[in-house]
């Protein structure tokens, strides 16, 4: 005999059976989509349906407006990293980069010249924009 103890046994053929239909009660009717299967077209209809497709964002975001563009007199970025924040005044900006420059470029080179996150990793460096 072996050292096992004694609550150690093989189940018997009636109680695998037992544990085989316990499993078979427990799967799914039918089996999931792999990663690369289309998905079904009631899917994309729900999406469609949904009132929440039809809406527009607020505003356009990542500061992809021109200066020219932005309604607000008071420009400001923050940096999600080291919670800095720097405002600008739209005039300022517009006389500084210029009326068509980008508000991301602007913001981004706001953040850059006082940026004190540096690790001399390019990609490590700098600030990572948030634009309110």
């Amino acid at each position: 005999m072996t050292d096992r103890p004694a609550s150690w046994r093989m189940p018997t053929p009636k109680q695998m059976e037992k544990m085989a239909a316990g499993v078979r009660r427990n799967m799914p009717p039918k089996p999931g989509l792999a990663p690369d299967d289309d998905l079904p077209r009631e899917y994309w209809q729900a999406l469609l349906d949904d009132p929440r497709a039809e809406a527009k964002p607020a505003s356009p975001c990542g500061g992809t407006l021109r200066l020219s563009q932005i309604p607000q007199h008071v420009l400001r970025v923050s940096c999600r990293r080291c919670a800095r924040v720097v405002e600008i005044q739209k005039v300022d900006a517009a006389r500084l980069y210029g009326p068509d420059a980008l508000w991301k470029d602007v913001g981004q080179r706001l953040l850059d010249k006082t940026c004190t996150q540096r690790t001399g990793r390019h990609e490590e460096d700098g600030c990572w924009p948030a634009f309110e």
